[in-house]
């Protein structure tokens, strides 16, 4: 990312409205600016951001006036539980817009997380749904699913959000949904969606013919074969991809918009002389052969250790225990804005965990990455 644009983030968020009725000693700014500053540096909740704000006072006040110091976590919680969760993620996606140019080309992997302790009395924990752009290790943007609600409806609006435009869009079988594939579609891109039993009729369809036609010989199947591991890890792994631009399992008027490919993955482990097969079955508008399509696959599940993962171990977000109101939400969206920073940053060859632990430790490298400057 270049410098300009990091100079930049604070200003992508100055569509925050403050939440609280009357005027206040801390400024709304000055909340967000300790807040990234803070998760940036390690701190995992509200209390940790107070006191990383008071210990840093004179550091922040060479970019804010910070007349009044720094609030209490008791004003930070109150204030990021009031704050509007789906503005945040606009000014979010926004700041990424910026980031990437544009997201066209990308491969969006679109998977769903439930942030573990953020249960409220008498409620349910939150459920956000990601969009992870796999080939740059980026969040592009998350919302949060309804309460009684679930994955299906909350990727359509987060498709809307995104406004992506020439992108293949891999989902998990939850949101293999004709409706999100005519949507996909609809926004000029292809989708590659996993087929399992929550479309029966349609993985029965798919089984039905790559148990029949592969074996035959039909000449509009095509695979490659890749093989992983060797006898001195005890493991061999070995994974086919095959593909087939034959739809006529699916039926006449089958209604998957744009469909144009489906799509076997078979992984068979051999550990210490005993094997084991699965199958995983993908329909999907994009005509590409068998090696691109295990490439696409791979692709999707980056966002588990690309992103779930890193937010579970690096920023301990399952533990996160917040159950007010938006925080929980807003909270998730502090944490991914940090680790998309943490991800632009060349510079060091350290993970995550100890890249938030050298800014907070190191202030040239925080104002580096966060691209602040300091006031006149």
């Amino acid at each position: 990312m270049q410098t300009e644009e990091k100079k930049a983030l604070l200003d992508h968020f100055e569509g925050l409205q403050d939440p609280r009725s009357r005027q206040s000693p801390h400024d709304l700014r000055e909340l967000l600016l300790v807040a990234l500053c803070a998760v940036l540096s390690g701190a995992d909740g509200w209390a940790g951001v107070a006191v990383w704000g008071r210990a840093k006072l004179p550091w922040l006040r060479q970019f804010l006036p910070f007349e009044n110091g720094v609030a209490s976590h008791d004003t930070f919680g109150r204030v990021f539980a009031l704050l509007d969760a789906a503005v945040f993620e606009q000014c979010f996606i926004a700041w990424m817009r910026s980031v990437c140019g544009a997201f066209d080309g990308l491969q969006v992997a679109i998977d769903g997380k439930t942030v573990r302790c953020s249960t409220s009395a008498g409620g349910q924990a939150i459920h956000l749904v990601s969009a992870f752009a796999h080939g740059l290790g980026l969040t592009l943007g998350q919302v949060k699913t309804a309460e009684k609600s679930n994955e299906i409806t909350a990727i359509p609006e987060l498709l809307d959000a995104l406004l992506l435009k020439g992108c293949l869009v891999t989902i998990d079988a939850m949101g293999c949904q004709k409706a999100i594939a005519a949507k996909i579609v609809a926004r000029e891109c292809d989708y590659a969606l996993r087929v399992k039993n929550n479309q029966p009729s349609l993985a029965a369809a798919m089984k039905g013919f790559f148990d029949t036609a592969e074996p035959a010989g039909d000449p509009c199947v095509a695979h490659t074969q890749a093989r992983w591991g060797g006898k001195d890890h005890g493991r061999i792994e070995t994974r086919r991809r095959v593909v087939t631009d034959d739809l006529r399992c699916l039926g006449e008027g089958h209604g998957w918009a744009g469909a144009k490919t489906l799509v076997m993955v078979e992984a068979t482990r051999e550990i210490k002389g005993v094997a084991s097969t699965e199958r995983h079955y993908y329909i999907s508008s994009w005509l590409a052969d068998a090696e691109r399509m295990g490439a696409m696959v791979r692709g999707h599940w980056g966002v588990e250790n690309g992103l779930h993962g890193s937010l579970d171990v690096a920023f301990g977000e399952d533990q996160a225990r917040m159950r007010e109101g938006n925080s929980a939400e807003n909270f998730s969206i502090l944490r991914r804005i940090v680790l998309n920073l943490i991800r632009q940053d060349k510079s060091q060859k350290v993970g995550v965990k100890n890249r938030r632990l050298l800014a907070g430790w190191d202030d040239a490298y925080r104002q580096n990455l966060l691209g602040i400057q300091t006031i006149a």
